[in-house]
């Protein structure tokens, strides 16, 4: 007979998970409405559907604003995945190549990007390449990380048989090594991907032209009167990093099909 289960796949908790936090939050905006006047209470949570009416109202200029950031992001979440693979690889030749590039791969994210944004932004003094270099700034080392890690899970009696049929190094990694590296790089992309847009938006908090950062600062200057923009700003970068994460997930779902977490579940019970 076949086995039943209660138990609630993924997808139902995080419809669960998303509808208790904005539930949570029109309760606590609500009890903030009963004990201060409406200013005060929306300057530290509006009610969720004023952000949504905003989000709405507003949807043209968080639009071209939002695809600034997101395509700044885009740009260099791509050249930092490309840059922290290639350095994964190399220092995956050799141990010594390993030891000799960590302590530099390492030391690089010793500064906060908070700390390194306006650096970057004061040096080349242009916001879209600042964006661009803040965004890969953040995404290489997690590549690296993962990437690296994947690559050292390739089961040694693979190698070893390709070794023995004479196999050459660039097959050694077309057909062994870059698959196993294949989870690990996804891993660092769905990690990265997020702080890719947000480092974006903090360059654009330093001072540039245009941009979700600048929506937020702007909106802020007003104060109460432009409370539901800043949230809707928010909502909007939160979706933006979401819908990274998620489009990262299922590129992940489609191409190693052989995880475990991937494969159909099922089976028979006597």
């Amino acid at each position: 007979m076949f086995l039943h289960t209660n138990k609630l796949d993924f997808r139902s908790w995080v419809v669960i998970w998303i509808l208790s936090v904005l539930l949570l939050w029109e309760g606590v905006a609500w009890i903030l409405h009963l004990f201060m006047s409406p200013q005060q209470a929306a300057s530290r949570l509006p009610y969720l559907h004023d952000v949504l009416a905003a989000l709405f109202r507003y949807s043209g200029t968080l639009a071209e604003q939002g695809a600034v950031t997101f395509g700044n992001a885009a740009i260099g979440f791509a050249g930092g995945t490309v840059l922290g693979l290639l350095l994964a690889l190399l220092m995956s030749v050799a141990v010594w190549v390993e030891r000799t590039l960590s302590p530099y791969v390492i030391s690089s994210q010793m500064v906060p990007v908070i700390g390194l944004a306006p650096i970057v932004y004061g040096i080349i003094h242009n916001a879209e390449w600042a964006r661009i270099i803040m965004a890969a700034y953040v995404t290489f080392f997690p590549i690296i990380i993962h990437t690296l890690k994947g690559l050292k899970s390739a089961a040694p009696e693979h190698l070893e048989l390709m070794r023995s049929c004479g196999a050459s190094l660039p097959a050694r990694y077309l057909k062994c090594l870059l698959p196993s590296a294949l989870p690990g790089l996804f891993s660092g992309m769905k990690i990265a991907a997020p702080l890719a847009v947000t480092s974006s938006i903090v360059v654009e908090l330093m001072g540039a032209p245009d941009g979700l950062g600048v929506l937020m600062v702007s909106s802020l200057y007003y104060g109460s009167a432009q409370i539901g923009m800043f949230w809707a700003t928010i909502m909007l970068s939160i979706g933006i990093g979401l819908t990274s994460y998620l489009a990262i997930s299922l590129a992940e779902r489609w191409l190693t099909p052989w995880q475990p977490e991937f494969r159909a579940k099922g089976g028979r019970a006597a």
